[in-house]
């Protein structure tokens, strides 16, 4: 059985995650911005898989959070303070995120 979110919350300057095993997770906003998964930020690979990631520039808006949403039973979306919201992070990749999650 897989992982899941039992509850999501901001807490202060970090982001707070039940997980059904009873791990729980905390994780700073900045370091979730710059983790961003999206094409932006992270590049996009051609037909090849090759592909260099962009050089992403920061403000002290990017690491405040406007809102956020659940996506369906898979994932988180944020939106940032500066405009930024096209990084959807997996319910796996949130947990791969928290080096001290179980596996």
């Amino acid at each position: 059985m897989t992982t899941q979110i039992k509850n999501l919350q901001v807490i202060g300057r970090e982001l707070a995650i039940a997980w059904s095993d009873g791990h729980e997770t905390f994780l700073p906003l900045e370091d979730l911005r710059q983790a961003c998964p999206c094409a932006v930020c992270c590049g996009e690979p051609d037909v090849l898989g090759r592909g260099d990631k962009p050089e992403v520039k920061h403000t002290p808006a990017s690491f405040e959070l406007s809102s956020y949403e659940r996506v369906g039973g898979y994932g988180w979306q944020p939106k940032w303070a500066d405009g930024h919201a096209t990084g959807i992070y997996s319910v796996s990749y949130l947990r791969r995120l928290d080096p001290s999650a179980p596996v």
